[in-house]
């Protein structure tokens, strides 16, 4: 019995080698089927059970696909996106925290400014790019 779990380890190690295997798209990935599956459960609508079904099916094609350059490159992309839209919300919630200073961006770089509050109309110099603007603090 010890013999045959030993093959079946070895042969499940053959198997998975080479495949691609988790990363934080899949994670995303399985959160929005256990989103799906529970509206579907609740709604009885049966359309959500099945996008449900085929975003898990996507989950474990790309956990098993041996072509793990484009599923890095897949992976990439998605984390780009996502940190996009993460650090919106934590320096929106950072600038919010903060009542010592007021938060510009410079008109030709676009770079994030901090300069403190209750100064008057002052010259911005950007650090960056070096264009002046008059702003109100």
């Amino acid at each position: 019995m010890n013999n045959f779990f030993a093959r079946l380890q070895a042969a499940l190690q053959r198997f998975f080698y080479g495949r691609y295997g988790g990363d934080q798209l899949n994670w995303a990935l399985i959160i929005v089927y256990l989103v799906l599956w529970v509206i579907g459960l609740f709604t009885g609508f049966f359309l959500f059970p099945l996008l449900s079904w085929l975003v898990f099916l996507l989950v474990m094609l790309r956990m098993l696909s041996r072509n793990r350059a484009k599923r890095w490159a897949e992976n990439q992309k998605f984390l780009r996106g996502w940190n996009r839209f993460k650090g919106f919300f934590t320096g929106h919630a950072a600038e919010l925290r903060d009542k010592e200073h007021r938060y510009y961006k410079c008109p030709k770089c676009k770079n994030k400014l901090r300069v403190p509050r209750g100064k008057g109309k002052i010259q911005i110099t950007c650090p960056v790019c070096r264009t002046e603007f008059i702003k109100k603090t």
